[in-house]
């Protein structure tokens, strides 16, 4: 694995965490809300991301072959959840329905924070990888002076 390839292994990771941050901020940024253009509730989306193999040059193709190969993380696609809308009793919302009940999106705001923690993490840990990559590649620069 070269200098250069442990970068591009962490700044996917870089790019998709960060992804995943601004899909948790439009949930949270949407809990209450009971209207959409396509109508009804927000619906909760998520990331789903896949390990693709890193786009290489030839002799990192033949170490791919051999089972010596990178992959990094990449969003495949951003899912919207399907469950059923928490019903919340507010007979004076204007969204109300008859009874009373009014269809809030199915965001669980402690879940959206955990995810958040979580992505964060993630980034830290992704510059972190880049940092040391940076600092490994210092030190070998001064070695060979």
């Amino acid at each position: 694995m070269g200098f250069l390839s442990s970068l591009d292994v962490s700044a996917s990771g870089l790019a998709a965490q960060r992804i995943r941050m601004n899909v948790i901020s439009s949930n949270l940024a949407n809990v209450e809300t009971t209207r959409t253009p396509e109508g009804g509730p927000y619906r909760r989306r998520d990331v789903i991301f896949a390990a693709e193999p890193a786009p290489s040059s030839f002799p990192e193709i033949l170490g791919d072959a051999m089972g010596e190969g990178l992959d990094q993380v990449n969003v495949v696609d951003i899912i919207v959840d399907e469950g059923p809308p928490r019903s919340v009793y507010n007979p004076n919302h204007p969204d109300a329905d008859a009874a009373g009940y009014v269809a809030m999106p199915n965001i669980n705001v402690v879940e959206e924070m955990v995810n958040m923690l979580s992505a964060t993490r993630s980034y830290e840990a992704n510059v972190t990888a880049i940092q040391s990559a940076k600092s490994m590649a210092l030190k070998a620069l001064e070695i060979a002076k």
